[in-house]
C-alpha cells in the first residue's frame, strides 16, 4: 500500500506495537472504495497538531478511509477477550479497529487542563502521546466471521458521540473525522460503509488483562506481566511508589484503575448518559468513556431505562451502571491475580471504588444543583429531586437546565410546569431555595448554566442527522458537532436541538450492531 504525500510533523513512538508480535496483528488497512468525507472535528485535529486545510485535503481523505498509509505509521490490531453480558467470550480483538500508530507532538505537550482531564491524563505522569485508530478499516484476525466494516450510522453516532462526552467535560476519546463510502455492507438490512478515526492516550481494555491471564504461556504469565508493566510505567507510574500496597504494583493499579472507572461512571449517572454495552472488553484501563455503541442520553429519568434493544435482561439499565463497573473491576481483578498474588489483596483494592464513586456522584449532584460543598440535608436533596424526576418521567436535561435558569433569575413556573405532583415539588423547591439562602444565588446560577448543559445528544436528534447524512446531505452532522462542542452555550437559532424529543422518537431501537 503507498504512503500519502503528507508532511504531518508527528513523532511516532509506537510503544504498544513494539511490545510484541503476541499482542497484536500487524496489517494494512482495507481500501474504501470513492470515500468521501462525512464530519470533522478541527477541535480534535488541534490535539495533533493537524492545520485544518490539511484534515480536509483528499490526502487524508484517502489515509483515514484506509486507501493509503500516513507516513510513519505502524498498523496493527489487537488481541484481546472480555465478559460479554456477564458471560467469558473467550478470545476477542480488534475485528474492525486498526491502530495506526502513537503519535507525540508538540502541542500534544502543551495540553490544556480541560483536554488533559476529559482524556483522562490528569494526574498521570507520563509524556503525552495520543493513539490513531481507524474504526471501520476492514477486516482483521480478530474479525470472527465479520466484514471488519463499520456503517454510517453508528460511526455518525460514535463521531457525535465522542465529542459531545468531551464538551460535556467527561473523560472520553475523541473522534477526529468520518469518511464515509457507497460500498454496501449487510446488517439488520442493507447499509453503507464508513470509517471513523478515534483518538485515545491508549486503547488497552480490561479486555486485555484477561486474555493474557485466560491464555497463559506454559511459562507462566510473562505476556500479562509485561502488559501491566507497561501500562503502569507509562501512564501509572506512581503505582510503584504507592503506600497502601507499596511492595505490590499491581494492586496498586487495579486500585487506580477502580478510582478512575468510579469517577468517569458518577459523571455518567449525573449528566443521564447510558453506555449500553458495558462488557469488559469495552472498559478502557485508563478511565476513558470509549466504545460508543448502543448508547443514550436519557430523555425521560426513568432510572430502569434500557438503551440496548439487544440487552433483553437489563444488564447495563441505567441505573445498574455502577454496580456493572464494579463487577466489570472485579472481573479485572481476577485477571491481574497471577501478579497480584492474594485474593484478598486484590479485592482490597477494589473497595475504594465503593466510597470514590458515592462520594464523586455527589459532588457531581451539588454542581448540578448549585452547591459548593455537601452539607448535612443536602443528600436528601439530591435524593427527593431524583425520586421526583423518575416519578413523573421528567425529561431530565430540560428539567436542569430550566432549574439553572430560575436559579440564575428566571421565572420558576417552567420548572414547576414539568411535574404533575406540584405539592410535593413544591415542598422540594422550598427546602431546596433555603439552602440556596447560604451562598449567592446569582453565582449558583451561573454555575449550574456552566454544568447543566442545553444541548445533548438525543436519539431523535442523532437520528436525524443519519437520515440526512444517507441523502449525502451533512448539514446535520456539522450542526449537531457546532452544538455539542459548546453545550452549555445558548446558539441563538438553535432552540428545537434543545427541545422535548417527539413522540416518534420512543420507537428509536439502538443495538449492538454496527
Amino acid at each position: 500500500m503507498r504512503t500519502a504525500d503528507l508532511d504531518l510533523g508527528f513523532t511516532w513512538q509506537h510503544s504498544f506495537a513494539n511490545l510484541g508480535p503476541q499482542f497484536h496483528t500487524e496489517l494494512e488497512p482495507t481500501p474504501l472504495p470513492a470515500p468521501y468525507w462525512v464530519g470533522r472535528s478541527d477541535s480534535a485535529a488541534q490535539l495533533l497538531g493537524l492545520p485544518a486545510d490539511m484534515l480536509a485535503s483528499d490526502a487524508m481523505l484517502q489515509a483515514l478511509s484506509g486507501n493509503c498509509l500516513l507516513p510513519g505509521s505502524r498498523p496493527l490490531a489487537s488481541v484481546y477477550s472480555g465478559h460479554q453480558f456477564g458471560q467469558w467470550a473467550g478470545q476477542l480483538g480488534d475485528g474492525r479497529a486498526i491502530l495506526l500508530g502513537e503519535t507525540v507532538e508538540k502541542r500534544i505537550n502543551q495540553l490544556t487542563e480541560k483536554y488533559q482531564i476529559n482524556s483522562g491524563l490528569k494526574g498521570l505522569q507520563t509524556t503525552p502521546s495520543l493513539e490513531i485508530q481507524l474504526k471501520g478499516a476492514g477486516p482483521t484476525p480478530y474479525s470472527r466471521m465479520g466484514d471488519g466494516r463499520a456503517v454510517l450510522r453508528s460511526s455518525i453516532r460514535e463521531f457525535l458521540g465522542s465529542e459531545a462526552m468531551h464538551g460535556l467535560g467527561i473523560t472520553t476519546s475523541r473522534a477526529l473525522c468520518v469518511t464515509g463510502s457507497d460500498a454496501r455492507v449487510r446488517r439488520e438490512e442493507i447499509e453503507t460503509a464508513a470509517v471513523v478515526t478515534r483518538l485515545a492516550p491508549s486503547f488497552v481494555r480490561f479486555g486485555h488483562f484477561e486474555h493474557f491471564s485466560y491464555f497463559a504461556e506454559s511459562a507462566g504469565h510473562e505476556s500479562l506481566k509485561t502488559l501491566a508493566d507497561y501500562v503502569i510505567d507509562k501512564f501509572y507510574p506512581a503505582c510503584r511508589a504507592s503506600n497502601k500496597f507499596s511492595t505490590n504494583p499491581y494492586a496498586n493499579l487495579l486500585e487506580a484503575v477502580s478510582e478512575k472507572t468510579a469517577a468517569l461512571v458518577a459523571q455518567w449517572q449525573c449528566v443521564g448518559f447510558c453506555h449500553g454495552v458495558m462488557n469488559t472488553d469495552n472498559m478502557s484501563i485508563l478511565g476513558l468513556t470509549i466504545d460508543y455503541g448502543p448508547f443514550q442520553f436519557l430523555d425521560a429519568y426513568v432510572p430502569a431505562h434500557i438503551c440496548n434493544h439487544s440487552d433483553n435482561q437489563g444488564r447495563y439499565a441505567f441505573n445498574r451502571q455502577p454496580n456493572m463497573a464494579y463487577w466489570n473491576l472485579y472481573a479485572l481483578g481476577q485477571g491481574l491475580l497471577p501478579l497480584i498474588g492474594e485474593q484478598e489483596l486484590a479485592v482490597a483494592a477494589l473497595e475504594s471504588y465503593k466510597t470514590v464513586f458515592p462520594a464523586a456522584f455527589e459532588a457531581g449532584m451539588c454542581k448540578k444543583l448549585g452547591l459548593n460543598q455537601m452539607l448535612d440535608g443536602d443528600r436528601s436533596l439530591v435524593e427527593g429531586i431524583l425520586k421526583l424526576l423518575a416519578q413523573d418521567a421528567v425529561d431530565f436535561s430540560i428539567f436542569w437546565r430550566r432549574l439553572s435558569r430560575f436559579v440564575a433569575g428566571d421565572a420558576m413556573e417552567p420548572v414547576r410546569d414539568m411535574f404533575l405532583d406540584r405539592p410535593q415539588f413544591d415542598t422540594w423547591m422550598l427546602q431546596y431555595q433555603e439552602r440556596l439562602l447560604g451562598g449567592n444565588k446569582a453565582e449558583s446560577g451561573q454555575s449550574m448554566l456552566q454544568t447543566n448543559p442545553k444541548f445533548v445528544l438525543r436519539n431523535h436528534l442523532g437520528e436525524e442527522a443519519i437520515q440526512k447524512a444517507k441523502q449525502k446531505d451533512f448539514s446535520g452532522v456539522q450542526n449537531l458537532l457546532t452544538l455539542l462542542e459548546r453545550p452549555f452555550d445558548e446558539h441563538p437559532g438553535f432552540e428545537k436541538y434543545a427541545d422535548f424529543p417527539p413522540d416518534w422518537a420512543k420507537g428509536i431501537e439502538i443495538s449492538c450492531s454496527s
